[in-house]
């Protein structure tokens, strides 16, 4: 193709706006010049030189982690965590600040260490963390400063492995796996540094059953899980009017979120219910090519209230399942889920409802189930409520920890017995 001209450049930016609206036109001119501005094939690796070459010593030197600090059977522990900077509302260290706090009851002392690679100052990380998660009450600092010795020293995605295998501090090295990461990416340098991680000899805590499974056989990486919990205070039954809409957590940005599938598939559902108010929540979808009632980022109050009144609501995950499908379940609202693997292991809940990951199928099966009669609907959200209401983070939070302290006993164990 011969390079365009300005007036022919003009006609793409008016059918570009006509179809994605000016939010999408930006968005474009925005990764355009992120693209003009990078240098030659960087696109800007989340792990630092100094951690690679670090990285490589343990490697050469026969993958010999350093030993916990020393720890006696029943004194509290110290355990490090490592992760990147929160975002408001933000799943998965909403589940990870859960374990802290869990931790922290059983009377043992959390460090918070945010790995920060874009010059935030902490003081800003430290009031998000506060604002978003009061209960926590774990010290916050800056990866930069270094770790101190602890017993226990969690990594919490992949970026994060490289500086804790990097770390001369004392602590044995734990993994919180909460997704199987080198799917994120298409195939190349991120897929390939993420997957190395899990050959780094740490000790994996998952979220949910697949993972641990994943792990310990593809990698020979030693692996517990804890089941999902569901937050009961904000998720629950309520004495709701007829449910007649659907809702879906937007996440554009996330493509193992599968959005642009959703999105055609909510399409088809449009047209066959034009009187059913489709609601999205999360990030702004843009403009999309049907109605919808867009709230934006809610609370799980506000979020609580909004699955109380829809009959359905979309939720799909080429990787590891998220929270929402169990949130749903607990205020009666049916999740629909696409069909795989690692979304029956972990969810195993037989009130939700799978369909093939196609768009007709998933808009056949919105369309069943916001047309059954009210009864069977209030039938239907009162036993999907039941099947989640012994489920607890509490429980889950206590199962960590007792993983932790093994995980610890027995490497302090063969350090005294060396």
């Amino acid at each position: 193709m011969s390079r365009p001209s300005i007036a022919e450049r003009l006609r793409q930016t008016r059918r570009l706006a006509r179809g994605e609206g000016v939010s999408g036109v930006a968005a474009r001119l925005r990764a355009r010049a992120s693209e003009a501005i990078a240098p030659p094939g960087d696109r800007g690796l989340p792990v630092s030189r100094e951690d690679l070459v670090r990285a490589s010593e343990v490697a050469a030197a026969g993958w010999k982690l350093p030993e916990p600090a020393p720890w006696r059977e029943g004194e509290p522990l110290t355990v490090a965590w490592v992760c990147v900077p929160p975002g408001a509302g933000s799943g998965g260290h909403t589940t990870m600040f859960r374990m802290v706090a869990a931790l922290e009851r059983a009377g043992h002392r959390c460090v918070v260490y945010l790995h920060d690679r874009h010059g935030w100052d902490v003081e800003q990380h430290r009031r998000a963390i506060r604002n978003w998660w009061p209960w926590v009450d774990a010290e916050v600092r800056d990866l930069a400063g270094g770790i101190e010795d602890s017993h226990a020293i969690f990594a919490t995605s992949w970026p994060t492995a490289y500086p804790v295998l990097a770390s001369p501090a004392k602590g044995v090295r734990c993994y919180f796996v909460q997704d199987f990461e080198p799917w994120f990416y298409p195939a190349g340098s991120e897929a390939l540094l993420a997957e190395a991680t899990y050959r780094f000899g740490f000790h994996g805590v998952t979220a949910g059953r697949w993972l641990a499974q994943l792990l310990r056989r593809e990698y020979g990486m030693a692996a517990d899980h804890f089941d999902f919990g569901c937050d009961l205070e904000h998720y629950a039954l309520a004495g709701s009017p007829e449910r007649s809409g659907v809702c879906y957590l937007c996440r554009p940005g996330k493509p193992r979120r599968a959005h642009e599938l959703a999105v055609a598939s909510l399409e088809l559902f449009a047209a066959r219910h034009p009187e059913v108010e489709i609601h999205t929540y999360g990030a702004s979808p843009g403009n999309l090519p049907f109605a919808t009632t867009d709230h934006g980022l809610l609370t799980p109050q506000e979020l609580g209230a909004l699955y109380g009144r829809c009959a359905a609501g979309l939720v799909l995950s080429a990787t590891n399942v998220s929270l929402v499908p169990h949130e749903m379940l607990a205020a009666g609202c049916i999740p629909v889920v696409n069909d795989a693997e690692h979304n029956r292991v972990v969810l195993d809940n037989d009130h939700v409802a799978y369909a093939e990951p196609m768009p007709f199928e998933l808009a056949r099966t919105l369309s069943r189930l916001v047309s059954r009669p009210a009864a069977e609907q209030a039938a239907a959200a009162e036993a999907a409520a039941a099947s989640v209401e012994s489920i607890s983070w509490t429980e889950s939070g206590e199962r960590v920890e007792r993983v932790v302290r093994e995980i610890v006993a027995a490497r302090s164990v063969s350090e005294l017995v060396a």
